[in-house]
C-alpha cells in the first residue's frame, strides 16, 4: 500500500510540475537554437505579449475552475477595443473603465443565461459571443477604428514604462496578484474550487453555486475587456476582429498551465506559466523560421495533450 501511495504521490507531483519543466525546456531549447531569443529586447517583447494573453486567460481560469467555459472572450475583447477607440476622444480616461464595465456586463449576462436557463456554458457563451461580435461590427461599421490624435496621449500609459519595466508587464502583474488573492483568501475563491470539484456536494454544503458561477463569468468578461483595452491602446486602434485569434491561445494557456478543464484544480499562478509557454512557443517558432500558420496546429495539439494529462475522468464516465 505504501508503494502504491508513493507512486500516486510521485505521479501527482510530476503532473503538477510538468508545466514548469516544459517552460524550462522550451527556454533552454529555443535559446540554444536561436541565441537572439535571449536578448533583453526579445524577452521584454515576450513578457509584454504574455501580459495581454495572461489577462484574458486569467479571467478564463475562474470560469474553468467552476467547471465551465467561456467562448465569448475574444468577441468581448474586440468590442472593448472598439468602445475605447470610439469613446476615448470624447470621454477621455473614462472610456477605459466604460469598456471594462461593458465586458463585465456581458460576462454577467452569460453567467445568468447559463445558470438560470440551465444552458451549457459553451452554448450560452458561444451565443453571447455571436451577439457581441455583431454589436462590435455594427458599432464600427465593420472597419478598424483608429484612435484619433486627441485620444492617443491618454492611451500612452499602456506603451510606457515605470523604472524601465513596461507598463503592460506591471498591469499583468497586478492582475496576477489580484487573482491570487481572490482565489486563496476569499470565500469566492474557495467556493469556486469546491464547485468545480463537485457541484452536488457544493449545493449540499450551502454554497450559493449559481451566484458564484455568475460572478466567475463576470470576472472573465471584465478581464477579457481589459485585454481588449490593452490591445487597442497598444495598437492605437480598435477592431471588431482584433482579438479573434486569441481564444485558442487563451484556453491553451489555462489548460497547459495545469488547470483541469473539468474544474476544481488549478490557479491563476498556473495560468501564468501556461501563458509563458504559449508565448514562448509562438515567438520561438518565429525565431526558428517555422511557418506562422503552423501556430494554430501547435496550439491545438498542445491543448489536446494538456487536456489528456489534466482531465479528471471520474467526472465524465461517458465521453460524448
Amino acid at each position: 500500500m505504501t508503494t502504491i501511495a508513493s507512486r500516486m504521490a510521485g505521479a501527482a507531483w510530476l503532473r503538477a510540475a510538468s508545466p514548469v519543466l516544459l517552460l524550462v525546456v522550451l527556454v533552454v531549447g529555443i535559446g540554444s537554437a536561436a541565441p537572439g531569443f535571449m536578448r533583453l529586447e526579445t524577452l521584454g517583447l515576450l513578457l509584454s505579449d504574455t501580459a495581454v494573453l495572461f489577462v484574458m486567460a486569467a479571467g478564463l481560469t475562474f470560469v474553468i475552475m467552476v467547471g465551465g467555459i467561456d467562448l465569448s472572450v475574444q468577441a468581448v475583447a474586440s468590442l472593448a477595443s472598439v468602445v475605447v477607440a470610439q469613446w476615448l476622444p470624447v470621454l477621455g480616461y473614462a472610456a477605459f473603465p466604460a469598456a471594462i464595465l461593458a465586458g463585465l456586463a456581458v460576462g454577467l449576462l452569460s453567467g445568468f443565461v447559463h445558470v438560470r436557463f440551465r444552458i451549457p456554458s459553451f452554448v450560452a457563451t458561444l451565443a453571447t459571443g455571436g451577439v457581441v461580435a455583431g454589436l462590435a461590427l455594427l458599432a464600427s461599421h465593420g472597419q478598424t477604428v483608429t484612435i484619433l490624435e486627441a485620444g492617443r496621449a491618454q492611451a500612452r500609459w499602456v506603451s510606457g514604462s515605470l523604472l524601465g519595466v513596461p507598463d503592460l508587464i506591471l498591469i499583468g502583474a497586478l492582475v496576477a496578484v489580484g487573482g491570487l488573492i481572490v482565489q486563496r483568501f476569499t470565500p469566492f475563491g474557495r467556493y469556486s474550487a469546491a464547485i468545480g470539484a463537485g457541484e452536488p456536494a457544493a449545493w449540499a454544503s450551502g454554497i450559493r453555486v449559481e451566484r458564484t458561477k455568475i460572478v466567475a463569468f463576470g470576472i472573465s468578461g471584465g478581464l477579457a475587456a481589459l485585454a481588449g483595452v490593452l490591445l487597442a491602446a497598444r495598437l492605437s486602434s480598435g477592431s471588431p476582429t482584433l482579438a479573434n485569434e486569441m481564444l485558442l491561445p487563451a484556453i491553451a494557456a489555462v489548460v497547459v498551465g495545469g488547470t483541469a478543464i473539468t474544474g476544481g484544480v488549478g490557479s491563476v499562478a498556473r495560468t501564468i506559466v501556461g501563458a509563458l509557454i504559449v508565448s514562448i512557443v509562438r515567438i520561438g517558432m518565429t525565431f526558428l523560421n517555422v511557418n506562422i500558420f503552423a501556430q494554430q496546429i501547435v496550439f491545438g495539439a498542445a491543448l489536446v495533450l494538456a487536456v489528456a494529462i489534466t482531465i479528471d475522468r471520474t467526472k465524465i464516465p461517458i465521453v460524448k
